[in-house]
This record gives structure tokens, C-alpha cells and sequence, in this order.
């Protein structure tokens, strides 16, 4: 026989294992991996100037902030500048370094937990394919594996159930938008890079019309990149205007991921008050890196940008508006995105590891988490190369 009896899924063991994104098996995730209530300790107590800020915000907000729906999916809204959110800034970077370390000496995950694990994984991913040799081919290529992310023999065998699992998104270059959005048929939202990305050193008024003629191609999901030199010589007001006129331009035609480019930014301190600014500015997910920087997305870099989004959470001046995270750059193992999957758990809870609110960019790692069900499946790995590639 191809599969062991201990591999094998009872019908009862089948119809748990279709709900294994939901709240109840991610929590016990949560548990194996160590207490979420024990690391939550940055930012959980607002100072009361924070506290004050936070009540002073929501008061020049006006009338409750709530998410705006367009595309059939809710976008968020700027709240004002307040720079004294940015200056009150302070990083402990051993503190953070120490945190980050921790995550990687968890127990792993086994059997059902880990099965659930990564599907969940799978379905956070935004596909992506950003080379300057990308054809309609290849995109189509990719479309079709973020469509159809497991083979059928994987799917029967672990009886994951009639449930589609497909990637969150495709990511791809603005001139390829109108291929991916015929491939994709409307099943999955297809994202597009903008805001002459990666580097983003070109005019505003081009970046601005890039965005638009994007979502005129059919793209639901905008990643921009900001000006890094904004950050690196504190022209925090001038950031905040800059992602506010990207948000403008999506409005609620299009979700707006704001891609900091953590490799460039130097300082954690900077890193985490480029977050607040994205935050204020409306962005509905951060974003770590392009992945074309020296450095990409980093479980400490991570973490700061995380916190970031509890503080602003618990400053209680997001109201019913939620901000999303999304590593991006150097992710290539199953175990890599467990310890993402972990850091949101721990950090913000289940509400963060659905494709709403955490996104995986990546290419490669499809591959190896469909090598790892494979092994769960059958009791061994195939090779790589007997893997669809995008």
C-alpha cells in the first residue's frame, strides 16, 4: 500500500479537517506554540498621553471610522496626522531581537495542526511574479497554480473536503494586470504593483496615473511602494500626504498595500514609525519589503510593524477598521511561513492569519508546503521538480 495505516483519515478525522482554518483549530495552533496572552506585553497598556492622543484623534476623525466597501471588499480611511504618534516612539532592539529568536525554538506543529497549518498558509499567499521577462504565458501559468495551489492526490488522500483552496491573490506587474484578470475569471483578486516600484523614484504624477490605470485594468489590490528618502530624513508629513494620495486614488475601488521596504529604512525606530505613519494614512495592509532590497522580511522588522498595528488597535482610534500585515521577500520554506503564521497568532490574535488581513508574498513557497502535505500524505517527499512551477 502507498500510504500506512497510521497516515490513513478516518470520515470523522475528514470533516475536522475541513474546518481546520477555522477559529477553534487555529487557537490550538496558538497553544502549541506557547501562551498568545504571555508575549503581548508591548503596547497593551497605553501610556495616558497615548491614551489622551488616541481620544484626541478619534475626535478630529468626526463620526465613527468604518470600513468602506468597494469590490466587495471593505477599504479603510486616513485618520489625521498626529506626529506626536511618530516622535513617542521608542524600540528596544535587544528586547525585539530576543522576542524574534523565541519564535523559532517553538514546538512544531503535528498531524491535524500541522495539516491545517499549512492550508492556511496557502491560502494567505499573493502568487507573485515580478521579473522583467514576464509573458502572458507565464502569468498565465501562475494563475493557474494560485487556482489550483494542491494536487488532486494530496487533496484526496489528507480529505481536505470539497472546500476550494486557492491562493488569496496574484501579484504581478501593471502590464500584466488585464492578462492575469482573464486568467483568474474572478475567483481570486488580482494585485498589482505601482508607484514605480521597487525603488519608487519617479514622479508623483506618474506614480498616481500607474495606480489608476491598474485598477482601470481590473486589478482589486494596489501595492505601492513609498519614497524611503521621506524616512531616512524624517519627513513624516510629507509621508502621510504622499500614502494619503495613494489611498485617494484606490479609494474603495482597490485595497492599499503600502510596502515600507524595511531593507532600506536602517533603524527599527524608523521601521516602526514609517508603520504609524502607513497606519494613519489609511493603508488597509503593510508591507514589509519588495524583495528587492538587501534585506527583506525579517521576523524582527515583522514584529515592529505588528506591534505598530496592536498599538494603534488598542489606542482605540481605528474603530471598527482593521489594518493588515504581509511579510514579503527571501519567505521560501513551510517552516518560514509557520513562524509568520505563529508571530500573528501571538501577536493579534486568529482575526490575522485570514487572507483579510495576512498575506504571504511570495513565489517559491508554494512549492515546498506542497512537498511537506505530500510527505504527510504518503510518508515521503517528492522532488521538487515533479512540482508545477509558476
Amino acid at each position: 500500500m502507498l500510504i500506512s495505516e497510521r497516515r490513513k483519515w478516518t470520515i470523522g478525522q475528514t470533516a475536522t479537517l475541513e474546518k481546520s482554518t477555522s477559529t477553534s483549530c487555529l487557537m490550538k495552533i496558538a497553544k502549541m506554540s506557547g501562551s498568545m496572552k504571555k508575549n503581548r506585553t508591548s503596547y497593551s497598556s497605553p501610556a495616558a498621553t497615548e491614551r489622551a492622543r488616541g481620544a484626541s484623534l478619534l475626535a478630529r476623525s468626526g463620526s465613527a471610522l468604518k470600513p468602506t466597501t468597494g469590490n466587495g471588499s471593505p477599504t479603510n480611511s486616513p485618520i489625521p496626522f498626529d506626529i506626536g504618534l511618530v516622535q513617542s516612539i521608542r524600540v528596544n532592539r535587544s528586547a525585539v531581537e530576543a522576542r524574534a529568536a523565541e519564535l523559532g525554538t517553538r514546538r512544531t506543529f503535528k498531524v491535524e495542526a500541522q495539516v491545517a497549518a499549512y492550508l492556511t498558509a496557502i491560502r494567505c499567499i499573493d502568487l507573485t511574479t515580478l521579473a522583467g521577462d514576464d509573458t502572458p504565458g507565464r502569468v498565465q501559468r501562475l494563475c493557474a497554480k494560485a487556482l489550483a495551489p494542491l494536487e488532486q492526490e494530496i487533496i484526496h488522500v489528507l480529505g481536505i473536503g470539497s472546500a476550494p483552496i486557492t491562493a488569496a491573490a496574484v501579484c504581478v506587474y501593471p502590464a500584466q494586470v488585464k492578462a492575469a484578470v482573464h486568467y483568474v475569471s474572478g475567483r481570486i483578486p488580482v494585485a498589482s504593483v505601482a508607484t514605480g516600484f521597487p525603488a519608487g523614484q519617479t514622479f508623483t504624477e506618474v506614480k498616481l496615473k500607474e495606480i489608476h490605470l491598474a485598477i482601470k485594468a481590473g486589478a482589486s489590490e494596489i501595492d505601492v511602494v513609498i519614497s524611503r528618502e521621506k524616512v531616512l530624513t524624517g519627513k513624516w508629513k510629507a509621508l502621510y500626504d504622499e500614502i494619503v494620495a495613494y489611498r485617494q486614488v484606490c479609494g474603495t475601488r482597490a485595497k492599499l498595500k503600502t510596502i515600507l521596504g524595511v531593507g532600506n529604512l536602517e533603524t527599527l525606530n524608523n521601521i516602526a514609525a514609517a508603520s504609524a505613519v502607513a497606519i494613519m494614512a489609511g493603508s488597509d495592509i503593510i508591507k514589509t519589503s519588495t524583495g528587492f532590497e538587501p534585506t527583506n522580511a525579517t521576523l524582527p522588522s515583522g514584529l515592529v510593524m505588528v506591534r505598530q498595528i496592536r498599538r494603534f488597535l488598542d489606542l482605540g482610534v481605528l474603530n471598527e477598521q482593521r489594518v493588515g500585515f504581509k511579510p514579503a521577500g527571501g519567505i521560501r520554506t513551510a517552516k518560514d511561513s509557520m513562524l509568520w503564521l505563529t508571530l500573528m497568532l501571538e501577536e493579534l490574535g486568529p482575526e490575522w492569519t485570514k487572507p483579510r488581513l495576512f498575506r504571504i508574498g511570495a513565489s517559491g513557497l508554494l512549492n515546498d508546503i506542497e512537498r511537506q502535505l505530500r510527505h504527510l500524505a504518503f510518508g515521503r517527499y517528492s522532488n521538487a521538480q515533479y512540482h508545477p512551477m509558476a
